[in-house]
């Protein structure tokens, strides 16, 4: 079934019927094609390109209570309202689907976990719009001076203490004193997260247990209890997500997940010459 049968079903009255030329033609008016990205050089070295679809192009589709838009800076302000109101919306980032919503916001966490199944003990790592942020949520003046910016915006996540002078609520991971951050290099996000005023819980846009989504149709299930679902596409990068490496010890790196840049991410660290962390070292 197409998209103008499926419209013309959800929408009675409003659209024509699916016979009528005007749906035979396609509904143009009704259908919005995005401008092809233009591929660019990551810091990684490798050439990344957005691959967009038809499907993709449909935009502001209706779906229960939960409207698709694309992932661009037009609809980036009522993505920022949404969060700002404590609701959970699904945005792309440079790796996976994640859903989002504001990290202060005991309610909004808690939503993000019910949409999930996903236990409370497993942690969210947090998303922030500017590599300078980080330092209010996370110690990082042990760190070599300069290798955060040579390793984000990326996709990576960076394992840190929180310190005492963090931002972040205690009750999001509550008993852990470490706090999982990403800089995606994927500038919708970090406009939300910029505008937000606050900083992002992320986390997979998932049930617990399956499949990571690269797209948004993989998640398709899960639309109806997010605000806004925001389309960028067939993400490139596989379903591997971002490469998990704790910083939390001085000198000391230590890879949780290899993730999609291990690689890169190792050629770094060993640059600034930090060591990997031996068991026997914890």
């Amino acid at each position: 079934m197409n998209l103008s049968t499926r419209l013309a079903e959800k929408l009675p009255g409003i659209l024509p019927a699916p016979s009528s030329p005007l749906l035979r033609k396609g509904v143009s008016e009704l259908r919005f094609f995005s401008i092809a990205n233009h591929s660019r050089r990551l810091r990684w070295g490798l050439q990344k390109k957005m691959v967009w679809s038809l499907e993709r192009a449909e935009t502001c589709v209706v779906n229960n209570s939960c409207l698709v838009h694309p992932a661009t800076e037009a609809y980036a302000q009522k993505a920022i309202e949404a969060i700002k109101s404590e609701k959970v919306i699904a945005v792309p980032t440079d790796t996976l689907y994640g859903f989002a919503c504001d990290a202060c916001s005991l309610e909004a966490v808690n939503r993000i976990y019910e949409i999930k199944g996903r236990k409370l003990t497993s942690p969210l790592a947090i998303c922030v719009g500017d590599v300078l942020d980080i330092k209010r949520v996370a110690t990082t003046n042990h760190l070599p001076h300069g290798l955060l910016d040579s390793l984000l915006p990326g996709p990576v996540t960076l394992v840190l203490q929180r310190g005492e002078s963090s931002i972040l609520e205690k009750s999001l991971n509550p008993g852990s004193d470490t706090i999982g951050v990403r800089v995606p290099d994927c500038e919708f996000i970090r406009e939300v997260s910029r505008g937000s005023g606050s900083v992002l819980a992320l986390t997979s846009a998932n049930l617990s247990g399956d499949r990571s989504s690269v797209c948004v149709r993989d998640f398709e299930n899960l639309w109806q209890h997010c605000a806004y679902v925001y389309d960028g596409g067939l993400l490139p990068s596989g379903r591997a997500g971002s490469t998990i490496v704790d910083l939390t010890n001085v000198g000391k790196y230590k890879i949780i997940r290899p993730g999609s840049a291990k690689h890169a991410t190792v050629a770094i660290l060993e640059k600034y010459l930090l060591e990997e962390e031996q068991e026997e070292d914890r």
